[in-house]
């Protein structure tokens, strides 16, 4: 389902929230509500090297544009796909000598865009770009001198040959990118590359237990010919009934935070206060600041504190270690506030839940497997109790822990895993998403290896053993029937 055919939305009048989007009849876990191309996107800073400026998939070897020196492509097919878009920037970027950052250049797009197709490019388009919130008379004094510095910069950028924009719209742009700009993902939906807008996508409010979640649909872009692509798009996909006439609702910010951390945060970066059930109720945050009960006795006050800090403490050093690239120290770190958390802490306590999470991810790039496995295990039991549960983000943390337990040779467990997470990333991604690929191409994998498990374990270990060694591997007959055969 595409906005273009019509989907099933309509914009109302969402009281204290302004204006809202909601379905005209119902939807059920999974159903794409609509699909939105962007109306302008770029690559992050720091990342403009490594992820293409077209399908924003991560490259190992980038094709650089010969012109600007800046954009990076998977390939000439990408490169020509994106002409169109890149052709203005790719002269400007010529002219001064280096790309601005990635906040002028978006702006920038936006107003060639609008240029070229007015703000309002298709029927399906919900609201112009005028509409949108800019929020800046409730921005701080530091964020408007900020924005004044990207409004300077913009200035030095934007080519002579170019339109002339007033300074009161471009300051609106900026606002508008500040706190209506979608985080875009590479194609394994691990990373965030960039950043872009989505006018549709604006108009759907905020809540700490939403009824939708909005995936990266990277598009295809394999075929030779360019006009045979897909584009990169959005995805607004139901994660459970919605009944007609019902306000669509996403997530601004991950759950995983006492609803006055929440409500801070939102009303930081997107100036209103949140009046969610789960925010006015401080549901679930009992479960996030838990403790150790043993047999009714649960730790003094001022133990909990003194853990607390010490919890705090630790994060930072672990940030910093793992900002050096110093995975060892990382470890140890994770180790000693572990040592410290468990007679303390509650299984859903989110500074044990922060440390398992990196304890786990950085134990199996050091390629530690069956410790960091037991870390992941659990980190999704705690994940399970607080998040809702076709999440994406439990579904992608479920995904990570079930590859753990597999490289661990933990079958039986990866498996289990394994089938959990794409339970969940296909009502969130669907089907054809690459991350559900890949997943499903894993969930084959591991249910032929459990089946040879369960009809002879000995033979299993002496195949993975082999291939883990690089050892000769001796064929072995079928044995039964119904022999599932595997390839490690």
């Amino acid at each position: 389902m595409t906005v273009e055919k019509m989907d099933p939305v309509e914009v109302f009048a969402a009281g204290e929230k302004g204006r809202g989007l909601r379905v005209t009849k119902e939807m059920s876990a999974g159903d794409v509500v609509f699909a939105e191309a962007s109306f302008a996107a770029v690559v992050f800073d720091s990342l403009s090297l490594q992820v293409c400026h077209s399908c924003f998939r991560r490259q190992a070897n980038p094709h650089r544009c010969a012109q600007c020196k800046f954009a990076y492509y998977c390939d000439r097919t990408c490169q020509r796909a994106a002409w169109d878009e890149h052709k203005q920037e790719c002269s400007a970027i010529k002219k001064i000598g280096k790309a601005p950052n990635e906040n002028v250049r978006l702006v920038a797009r936006i107003l060639w865009r609008i240029q070229k197709d007015t703000g309002l490019v298709s029927d399906a388009q919900l609201t112009t770009l005028d509409l949108l919130e800019d929020h800046l008379s409730k921005m701080s004094p530091e964020d408007l001198k900020e924005l004044k510095v990207d409004v300077q910069h913009f200035y030095n950028y934007w080519p002579k040959k170019s339109k002339p924009v007033g300074e009161d719209y471009v300051s609106h742009l900026f606002g508008v990118i500040n706190c209506n700009g979608f985080t875009l993902s590479d194609q394994r939906g691990l990373q965030a590359v960039g950043v872009g807008l989505f006018p549709n996508l604006c108009l759907v409010n905020h809540d700490c237990w939403p009824n939708c979640t909005v995936i990266l649909n990277p598009g295809n872009q394999t075929a030779l010919d360019a006009s045979f692509h897909s584009k990169r798009r959005i995805e607004l996909r139901a994660l459970g009934k919605i009944s007609e006439g019902e306000e669509l609702t996403v997530s601004y910010v991950d759950f995983l935070n006492v609803s006055k951390d929440r409500q801070r945060l939102l009303k930081q970066q997107y100036y209103f206060d949140c009046k969610c059930e789960h925010c006015t109720s401080g549901i679930k945050d009992d479960l996030m600041t838990a403790v150790r009960d043993t047999d009714g006795h649960k730790p003094s006050a001022d133990v909990v504190k003194a853990v607390t800090d010490f919890s705090l403490q630790a994060l930072v050093k672990i940030e910093e270690a793992r900002t050096k690239g110093n995975f060892h120290e990382v470890v140890k770190i994770c180790r000693e506030s572990l040592e410290k958390q468990d007679p303390v802490f509650g299984g859903t306590n989110l500074h044990l839940l922060r440390v398992l999470s990196t304890a786990s991810e950085v134990l199996s790039f050091l390629q530690q497997f069956t410790e960091a496995a037991g870390y992941a295990q659990r980190m999704v039991d705690g994940y399970t109790k607080l998040y809702h549960p076709n999440n994406a983000q439990l579904g992608m943390a479920i995904m990570r822990a079930g590859v753990t337990h597999w490289h661990a040779g933990l079958i039986e467990a990866a498996h289990g895993l394994i089938c959990s997470a794409y339970a969940i990333l296909i009502i969130t991604h669907g089907a054809h998403h690459p991350i559900t690929k890949d997943l499903e191409v894993i969930r084959t994998q591991t249910e032929m290896e459990l089946c040879l498990f369960k009809q002879n374990e000995l033979v299993y270990r002496s195949m993975r053993e082999a291939v883990l060694s690089d050892k000769p591997m001796i064929v072995i007959k079928a044995f039964s029937a119904d022999l599932c055969f595997v390839l490690f």
